[in-house]
């Protein structure tokens, strides 16, 4: 049986979608080729029609979950303009945070796989680490208070992702509810700060 371009297409979505929820959850080392099969609801044959390796479907899983955040950050952008870093730094440590951990942010869960990885991976996870980087900067203003300190906009939009990615990483960590609101409540407040325009 042969199936058309558009079905190959949502195959290939669905087992990217769901290698991303598995890798999300279980990390590039407990994720295997059947635990990725069984999440699409694919054959090992259906897998290997799509990427060539494991390693493949892992570097595809993290460029579109960045892929995912740049445009989730763009969209933002658009519609809230200067409102939008508020609103991205509260859904991001609120509900990014607690949502399912297969359903998280791929930042924080499937970079430290990337530094493990193949240098292909690393660089290609570089290149949309810096698409994302240029996204944020852009929607930063000139003038900020850090500004005076050497802080451009490119260097704020870096701070702004580690901190996020950090703070939230801890606050998935703690098993203290307190403590996981006390760390979303500092790291966002400090992320509000590197967009204020200096007054």
């Amino acid at each position: 049986m042969r199936y058309t371009a558009e079905h190959k297409k949502r195959t290939q979505e669905k087992v990217i979608a769901a290698a991303g929820q598995v890798f999300r959850k279980e990390g590039y080392g407990g994720a295997g080729i059947d635990a990725l099969t069984k999440a699409a609801g694919v054959t090992n044959g259906a897998f290997y029609g799509h990427f060539r390796s494991k390693s493949e479907a892992f570097r595809v899983a993290v460029l579109t979950g960045l892929e995912e955040l740049r445009l989730g950050i763009s969209a933002l952008r658009a519609e809230h303009q200067q409102g939008w870093l508020k609103n991205f730094v509260t859904y991001y440590l609120g509900h990014k945070r607690t949502c399912d951990l297969g359903e998280s942010c791929a930042l924080p869960s499937l970079s430290a796989d990337v530094m493990r990885t193949d240098g292909e991976t690393r660089d290609a996870y570089t290149e949309e680490l810096r698409r994302l980087i240029t996204e944020i900067a852009a929607g930063l203003p000139e003038g900020a208070a850090s500004d005076r300190e050497g802080a451009s906009r490119d260097d704020r939009a870096v701070l702004l992702l580690a901190l996020l990615t950090g703070g939230v990483t801890l606050a998935r960590a703690v098993s203290d509810p307190a403590l996981s609101e006390r760390i979303a409540g500092l790291v966002t407040a400090e992320a509000l700060r590197l967009g204020r325009p200096e007054a």
